[in-house]
Protein backbone atom coordinates (compact mmCIF):
# COMPACT_ATOMS: atom_id res chain seq x y z
CA UNK A 1 0.00 0.00 0.00
CA UNK A 2 1.59 3.20 -1.09
CA UNK A 3 0.33 6.47 0.91
CA UNK A 4 0.35 9.57 -0.55
CA UNK A 5 0.50 13.03 1.04
CA UNK A 6 -1.16 16.10 -0.89
CA UNK A 7 -0.85 19.75 -0.19
CA UNK A 8 -4.04 21.23 -1.86
CA UNK A 9 -5.14 24.88 -2.44
CA UNK A 10 -8.62 25.46 -3.11
CA UNK A 11 -11.45 28.25 -3.01
CA UNK A 12 -13.89 27.11 -0.62
CA UNK A 13 -17.10 29.23 -2.41
CA UNK A 14 -18.86 26.35 -3.98
CA UNK A 15 -18.16 24.07 -1.20
CA UNK A 16 -19.84 23.46 1.94
CA UNK A 17 -16.61 22.75 3.79
CA UNK A 18 -13.82 20.11 4.16
CA UNK A 19 -15.84 16.98 5.47
CA UNK A 20 -18.22 14.50 3.20
CA UNK A 21 -21.86 16.28 4.05
CA UNK A 22 -25.05 15.70 2.28
CA UNK A 23 -26.15 18.90 1.79
CA UNK A 24 -23.92 20.15 -0.84
CA UNK A 25 -20.14 19.06 -2.76
CA UNK A 26 -17.29 19.27 0.02
CA UNK A 27 -13.57 19.09 -0.77
CA UNK A 28 -13.54 15.82 0.38
CA UNK A 29 -15.84 14.22 -1.82
CA UNK A 30 -14.51 15.85 -4.59
CA UNK A 31 -10.91 14.69 -3.89
CA UNK A 32 -12.13 11.37 -3.71
CA UNK A 33 -14.22 10.80 -6.66
CA UNK A 34 -11.05 12.63 -8.64
CA UNK A 35 -8.66 10.37 -7.10
CA UNK A 36 -10.98 7.11 -8.05
CA UNK A 37 -11.42 8.91 -11.68
CA UNK A 38 -7.73 7.97 -12.47
CA UNK A 39 -6.64 5.19 -9.60
CA UNK A 40 -10.30 3.29 -9.75
CA UNK A 41 -9.73 2.77 -6.21
CA UNK A 42 -12.06 3.96 -3.56
CA UNK A 43 -10.30 6.02 -0.58
CA UNK A 44 -10.63 8.12 1.74
CA UNK A 45 -8.92 11.28 2.36
CA UNK A 46 -7.93 12.59 5.60
CA UNK A 47 -6.61 15.81 6.39
CA UNK A 48 -4.78 17.45 8.92
CA UNK A 49 -7.58 19.82 9.22
CA UNK A 50 -10.99 21.26 8.32
CA UNK A 51 -12.70 23.92 6.88
CA UNK A 52 -16.29 25.28 7.09
CA UNK A 53 -18.70 26.35 4.42
CA UNK A 54 -17.07 28.89 1.94
CA UNK A 55 -13.62 28.87 3.46
CA UNK A 56 -10.66 28.71 1.13
CA UNK A 57 -7.37 27.04 1.75
CA UNK A 58 -3.30 27.83 0.20
CA UNK A 59 -1.63 24.98 1.80
CA UNK A 60 -3.84 22.57 3.39
CA UNK A 61 -2.67 18.56 3.70
CA UNK A 62 -4.55 15.57 3.64
CA UNK A 63 -3.36 12.02 2.99
CA UNK A 64 -4.46 9.03 1.07
CA UNK A 65 -3.45 5.57 0.58
CA UNK A 66 -3.64 3.34 -2.93
CA UNK A 67 -2.51 -0.29 -3.90
CA UNK A 68 -0.73 0.78 -6.45
CA UNK A 69 1.92 3.89 -7.67
CA UNK A 70 0.66 6.45 -9.01
CA UNK A 71 3.40 8.77 -11.74
CA UNK A 72 0.90 11.55 -12.26
CA UNK A 73 -1.77 13.38 -10.55
CA UNK A 74 -4.66 14.35 -12.85
CA UNK A 75 -8.44 14.47 -12.61
CA UNK A 76 -9.13 17.56 -10.57
CA UNK A 77 -12.25 19.40 -11.40
CA UNK A 78 -11.20 23.33 -12.26
CA UNK A 79 -11.81 24.66 -8.72
CA UNK A 80 -9.43 22.04 -7.13
CA UNK A 81 -6.14 22.02 -9.11
CA UNK A 82 -3.14 19.03 -8.43
CA UNK A 83 0.32 20.01 -9.41
CA UNK A 84 3.52 17.90 -9.75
Amino acid sequence: MQRYKIKIEYDGTPFVGWQFQKNGPSIQEVLQNAIFNFSKEKVVVTGAGRTDSGVHALAQVAHFDLKKKIKKKTGCPASIQAFR
